[in-house]
């Protein structure tokens, strides 16, 4: 291809140079036709290789329109339809709908009946009137837009609006309680696309989602926590205009609360008497969060479905609580040894000081009174000297004699021999009884 020193559009048209060159330059060179080339800058670009006016007419003059075919630059029809021809097919399928066009009587058409018109402009206008009628259920609550900007609300039943493009009404259920689940994906889960579906088209258990249930408690362990939380619809206004996807706004709050909780508690209460405490926590700060946000959102419940050791190391996390269950174990039984052998011996040791005290107190006792009894024959022998000597003689022969055995003999009897069991006479052990001779004198 060449080209002139000067543009042929002169110096005021570089956009109809561009527009030619482009239209020149084309990716098949077999399909571009004989070089143009630009003699003067009066000639003009001719759409036929003949010569011929601009397409886009002469300076100061309206552009004419090009020759009628759709045909390219360079012949043939592979060019782009030409845009008039698309406008007349339009027409014709409008005058085809409504013979005769405006004025009547097109192209020997009938004219259109006015009557047919305006009862079909009445019906249309019924039809987009009736349109702004609209139902709320009893579980929802109707909210107004007028070109996307809040109205009012509406109680349930059946309400009007101005019919779009001017105000449009939302129904949402402001009664409903929704569940999202964090760290596992149930059954149903509405955030995330419904129900989780297997191949025969059941549903499926819940899956674990790690990224979400793998926690870091407050002395550095790994936990594993499902759990559920439950919420309504409080203000529709600060639901609808406030933030954008409600459900993933509560779930990733309700995510961020419960890892803050467990980073600050250790794993030991986790798994077993602080779950409750976790639960109130998580539902106060998650509250606390979608209030900030201004969600229009309140949580109703929160439900800790899991709360275990990452299944990886699960089994020897239940080794070491069987291990710590068994340590207890051996510590309630000994507690409990203790609790039996020490009041026990407690008793035992008060038992024996209680005995000696007695015993104390009755060898006391029994001295003062055998020396208040010598005193009182002391006093007595001061006071008759030799029949005090008797009566002490009598009694204390009394008391040996009373405690050994005695054998009389007749001094008359002659010719006995004296036999004398010495082995019967020998005293007695202590605590049994002496045994009398059988056949001795008494």
């Amino acid at each position: 291809m060449q080209a002139a020193a000067s543009p042929p559009y002169g110096e005021g048209a570089p956009i109809l140079q561009t527009a030619y060159l482009h239209l020149t330059i084309l990716p098949n060179a077999a399909a571009v036709p004989k070089a143009v080339t630009f003699s003067e800058p009066s000639h003009l670009m001719s759409w036929n290789n003949g010569g011929g006016p601009s397409p886009w007419g002469t300076p100061g003059q309206p552009p004419r329109k090009p020759n009628r075919p759709s045909r390219g630059p360079w012949g043939g029809n592979q060019g782009v339809p030409d845009l008039d021809d698309v406008l007349e097919r339009i027409q014709a399928g409008v005058r085809r709908i409504l013979p005769g066009g405006p004025g009547g009587g097109g192209r020997g058409n009938p004219p259109v009946n006015p009557r047919l018109l305006a009862l079909v402009g009445i019906v249309a206008l019924v039809a987009w009137l009736a349109s702004g009628f609209y139902r709320v259920q009893p579980d929802q609550e109707g909210v107004v837009l007028r070109f996307g900007a809040f109205v009012g609300k509406t109680a349930p039943g059946l309400n009007y609006h101005i019919p779009w493009p001017f105000e449009t009404a939302l129904t949402p259920p402001t009664t409903r309680i929704n569940r999202i689940e964090v760290g596992y994906l149930g059954a149903a889960d509405p955030g995330r696309g419904g129900f989780d579906l297997g191949r025969d088209g059941t549903p499926r258990a819940a899956r674990e989602v790690p990224q979400e249930a793998l926690m870091l408690t407050g002395d550095e362990n790994i936990i594993d926590i499902n759990l559920s939380v439950f919420w309504r619809i409080r203000d529709v206004r600060g639901y609808l205009f406030n933030t954008r996807g409600a459900d993933n706004t509560v779930k990733s709050a309700a995510e961020s609360m419960m890892r803050e909780v467990i980073g600050r508690t250790p794993i030991q209460p986790a798994l077993t008497e602080a779950r409750a405490r976790i639960e109130e926590q998580v539902k106060a700060g998650t509250q606390a969060i979608l209030d900030q946000y201004g969600a229009g959102v309140e949580v109703t419940q929160v439900q800790l479905q899991k709360v275990d050791p990452p299944t990886a190391v699960i089994e020897s996390f239940r080794d070491v609580q069987r291990a710590n269950t068994d340590a207890e174990t051996a510590r309630n039984q000994a507690e409990s040894f203790r609790n039996d052998i020490v009041p026990r011996a407690r008793g035992d040791a008060a038992r024996l000081t209680a005995e000696a005290d007695g015993a104390r107190q009755a060898n006391v006792a029994e001295a003062a009174g055998q020396a208040q009894r010598f005193l009182s024959v002391y006093t007595a022998y001061t006071a008759a000297k030799d029949v005090t000597l008797r009566r002490l003689y009598i009694e204390t022969m009394q008391e040996i004699l009373t405690k050994s055995p005695s054998i009389v003999v007749d001094d008359r009897l002659r010719g006995i021999v004296p036999y004398l069991p010495l082995d019967q006479v020998r005293p007695p052990q202590p605590g049994t009884p002496a045994q009398p001779t059988p056949g001795a004198p008494r």
